[in-house]
C-alpha cells in the first residue's frame, strides 16, 4: 500500500480522529504540519472553501479533506474493515462519531483554554510550530490563540457554565472508565467509527493539555488506557487476557456503554434539538439558496437549558451531516431490526435523536460539505 501525507498536528482535535484510524487500519502515513511551500502550492488549493485539517495526499496527488471523508475513503476502499454491521452496534457507532466530533467540543474548549496557568506554556509552544520562522512568528501564533479562545467561548465555554461542563464531564469520564473497565473498545476488542470519532476531543485536547491529563490520570485510568490504546498499531489490550480482534458477538450493546449515552444525552439532546431549530429557521430564510452552496461552519447563535443552566452555543451544521449517516442507516433497516435500534436509543434517552432533522440536507462536493 502506496504512504499518504497526513497534514496535521497533535494539537488538533480532528487530527486526532484521522490519525487513529490510519494507525489502526494499517495504513502507511508520513504526518506533517501544514506550514510547507509544498502544502501551499499542491495541497491548499484542492481543499475548496475550507483551510482546515486533517487532510490527506497520497502519492498521486488526490487531497482530501475532513476526517470521516478520510476514513470514508478507505472505508470504502478496504471493504470497511473497522465498519461493524449489524444494527445496534453500527447505529452506536455513528452515534458516538457525533458526539465524539461535535458532542464533546464545549469540555475539550474549557479544558484547554481556561486553565492558563497549567496550559499556557504547552499551547504556545505548539501553536508556534504552526507558524513559519518568520519574525512575528509569536505575534501570529498568539493572534491563532486568540481565536480559537473565542471559538471556545462561542461553544459555551464561558464563567457562567464552568460549574455545569465540570460536572457533567466529570461523570463522563467516571462511565467511560467503568466501560473501559470491561472492554477495550466501545464494541469490544475491536475499534470502530465511534471509537474514532470519540479519540478525537479525547486525544488533542482531553488527552494532551497538561490540564486535562492529569484529570483522566488521576481519576480515569482505563480510559486513559483507551487513548494510549486508539494510538497503538496493535490491539493492545493485554490486560484483559487473549481474545480475538472482533465485536462483541450478537449485536451485543454493553449495560456500561448504555449508562454512558444515557449521560450524554442530558447534553446534547437539548443543544442538538435547539441548533435543528436555528439552522431550520435559518434555512427558511435563505430557501433560494442554490444547491451546492458551502454549508457554513455556523449559522448564528442557539440557546438551550441543561442542567437549569441556559447555555448559548453556535449552531453548526456539520453535527447535522453526521448526524444524518446514522439517520439514513436506521431509516433504511428492516421493521423488525428498526424497532430494535429504536428501543435502544429509547433506552439511552436518545431517541429523539432520529426525528431531529434539517429541512434541507447536506452532501459533499470538491472537499467541501454544501447545501443539497
Amino acid at each position: 500500500m502506496s504512504k499518504v501525507t497526513l497534514y496535521g498536528s497533535s494539537l488538533s482535535l480532528y487530527t486526532g480522529r484521522a490519525r487513529s484510524y490510519l494507525i489502526k487500519a494499517g495504513i502507511p502515513y508520513e504526518e506533517t504540519l501544514p506550514n510547507s511551500p509544498h502544502f501551499a502550492k499542491n495541497v491548499l488549493p484542492k481543499m475548496g472553501e475550507r483551510q482546515s485539517i486533517p487532510v490527506i495526499e497520497t502519492e498521486d496527488g488526490e487531497v482530501i479533506r475532513d476526517g470521516a471523508a478520510i476514513i470514508d475513503h478507505f472505508e470504502a476502499s478496504n471493504s470497511q474493515p473497522i465498519s461493524p454491521v449489524t444494527p445496534k452496534q453500527k447505529t452506536l457507532s455513528l452515534l458516538f462519531d457525533v458526539i465524539g466530533t461535535e458532542g464533546l467540543l464545549r469540555p475539550a474548549m474549557h479544558y484547554r483554554w481556561n486553565f492558563p496557568e497549567e496550559n499556557l506554556e504547552f499551547l504556545t509552544f505548539h501553536f508556534e510550530t504552526f507558524i513559519p520562522p518568520i519574525p512575528d512568528r509569536k505575534e501570529k501564533a498568539e493572534e491563532q490563540m486568540n481565536r480559537m479562545r473565542g471559538a471556545g467561548q462561542s461553544f459555551g465555554a464561558v464563567p457562567a457554565n464552568f460549574e455545569m461542563i465540570e460536572s457533567l464531564y466529570g461523570t463522563l469520564i467516571e462511565k467511560l472508565d467503568q466501560h473501559f473497565a470491561q472492554y477495550p473498545y466501545l464494541l469490544g476488542n475491536k475499534p470502530c467509527i465511534g471509537d474514532f470519532g470519540l479519540i478525537a476531543p479525547f486525544f488533542g485536547h482531553l488527552g494532551r493539555d497538561p490540564a486535562a491529563i492529569r484529570l483522566l490520570q488521576t481519576k480515569a485510568t482505563r480510559l486513559f488506557r483507551w487513548v494510549e490504546r486508539m494510538n497503538r498499531p496493535d490491539p493492545d489490550f493485554g490486560e484483559f487476557g487473549l481474545g480475538e480482534e472482533e465485536y462483541l458477538a450478537g449485536d451485543e450493546i454493553p449495560d456500561s456503554l448504555i449508562e454512558v449515552l444515557k449521560h450524554i444525552a442530558i447534553d446534547i439532546i437539548p443543544e442538538t434539538t435547539a441548533a435543528a431549530a436555528t439552522i431550520n429557521q435559518w434555512l427558511e430564510e435563505n430557501q433560494a439558496m442554490p444547491s451546492n452552496t458551502v454549508a457554513e461552519r455556523h449559522v448564528g447563535f442557539t440557546e438551550f437549558d441543561v442542567m437549569e443552566t441556559k447555555i448559548q452555543a453556535i449552531a453548526q451544521p456539520y453535527r447535522f451531516y453526521l448526524l444524518s449517516r446514522m439517520q439514513d442507516f436506521v431509516d433504511a433497516l428492516p421493521d423488525q431490526e428498526k424497532t430494535s435500534v429504536q428501543e435502544l436509543l429509547q433506552q439511552c434517552g436518545m431517541e429523539s435523536l432520529l426525528s431531529t432533522r434539517l429541512t434541507r440536507g447536506i452532501g459533499r462536493n470538491n472537499n467541501r460539505e454544501v447545501w443539497l
